[in-house]
């Protein structure tokens, strides 16, 4: 039986950041992955280029049943201090929109990177086989990795949620957790596609069609591209907004965020002779009009109408309410909302308050970031948090 100083579980973002800042205090660390290759999930983010950070991230933009946890860790390792890293790796890269920064290669370049940082370090790195068992006595961690059974003062959780099954995600660390006497926030979809019924369902024949608009549920709202799916709503709006909507909760949609107030008895006094579909079609993708116009209701010129069904119409518009019958579940998700309590956690160290030299960093913890590169900001400050002290 092999003893080392501590054993990561799992060889994603965070803890493929954890091993190395580890290994480099000269600790002996194994890193362990259920996957033949690591860091599966880097490899297919930002559509195989990597969003790998954000430049704007900071504490709100971060979702957990304690808002505070994440300060620490994000204060501690920053976007620029990860940009340092993939600078000295040589690494070219840009920001795409809204502060997101892409590789202008390739996402395995980020693994290379992750990788050469844990072969400096002395990081031993093995794969493709099952953790079978976890245990823990006398102060020791040991784990059965296929036929293998190694021992550590120290172990981390890092393998992430159940987001995305066909790469192997799993809910390994909740089973874990809970094994160890730590809490569970339910585990939730988050970035994920929107499905729609009822009522609704015309707008699926939409299907391609892309539009900016404002996205809200509750009190929170995003403006971003919204898109039509065979299937109900996805796009960056909808992803952002499915991270905070409840179940059963409604979603209102602003078709047209920057039209100023009156801009429908604008348009009927400037064009009296244009229609609803018209006047839609100037700032919206065809069909989308024709299919709000249909709805709306209002045929004929906009002479012809009223103005109060003109302000009734503008008012629809900016509220435009779906009621989503559920998601694309954690299939298309591309994070997962809930995991490990945060209450079980320092917020310092990531170490378990109740099981002395236990760690848990990234997804598997109850912290999920915006979408844009901020779930792997906090996998690469909570990797370097727990690296710093097992």
């Amino acid at each position: 039986m092999t003893t080392y100083d501590a054993i990561v579980l799992g060889a994603g973002a965070a803890g493929l950041m954890c091993a190395a800042v580890a290994g480099a205090r000269g600790r002996r660390v194994l890193l362990l992955d259920h996957a033949d290759q690591v860091g599966k999930k880097i490899l297919i983010s930002g559509g195989g280029r990597c969003n790998f950070t954000n430049i704007h991230t900071a504490p709100d933009r971060f979702l957990s049943a304690n808002p505070h946890f994440a300060k620490s860790a994000l204060a501690r390792y920053t976007p620029a201090d990860f940009i340092a890293l993939v600078e000295r790796h040589g690494i070219a890269y840009h920001e795409k929109t809204l502060g997101q920064l892409f590789c202008d290669g390739s996402a395995k370049q980020i693994v290379a990177m992750l990788l050469e940082e844990c072969a400096k370090a002395g990081v031993e790195v093995r794969t493709g086989q099952p953790v079978s068992d976890v245990a823990h006595a006398d102060g020791k961690f040991a784990v059965r990795f296929g036929e293998q059974n190694f021992t550590a003062a120290s172990l981390v959780i890092a393998t992430g949620g159940p987001s995305i099954p066909k790469m192997g995600a799993t809910g390994f660390a909740y089973d874990l957790a809970r094994q160890f006497g730590l809490k569970v926030v339910e585990p939730l979809p988050a970035l994920v596609p929107l499905t729609l019924g009822g009522d609704d369902v015309l707008f699926r024949e939409l299907s391609g069609i892309a539009a900016p608009v404002e996205a809200r549920a509750g009190k929170t709202a995003f403006r971003e591209a919204a898109l039509f799916t065979h299937k109900g709503l996805s796009g960056p709006a909808i992803l952002q907004i499915s991270s905070y909507r409840r179940h059963g909760e409604s979603v209102t949609i602003d078709f047209l965020p920057d039209a100023p107030p009156g801009w429908l008895l604008d348009a009927k006094r400037a064009r009296p002779r244009s229609t609803l579909r018209t006047a839609l079609g100037a700032a919206l993708p065809d069909r989308l009009a024709e299919t709000l116009a249909e709805r709306l209701a209002l045929p004929g010129e906009l002479a012809a109408q009223t103005d109060r069904k003109l302000t009734d119409a503008e008012a629809k518009l900016a509220r435009w309410t779906f009621h989503p019958n559920g998601t694309e579940g954690f299939a298309k998700a591309e994070v997962t909302v809930g995991g490990i309590s945060t209450a079980n956690l320092s917020s310092q160290t990531m170490m378990a308050k109740t099981v002395p030299n236990l760690y848990a960093v990234g997804e598997a913890v109850d912290v999920t970031g915006w979408l844009g590169g901020y779930n792997f900001q906090w996998a690469w400050a909570s990797g370097h948090a727990a690296g710093q002290v097992i």
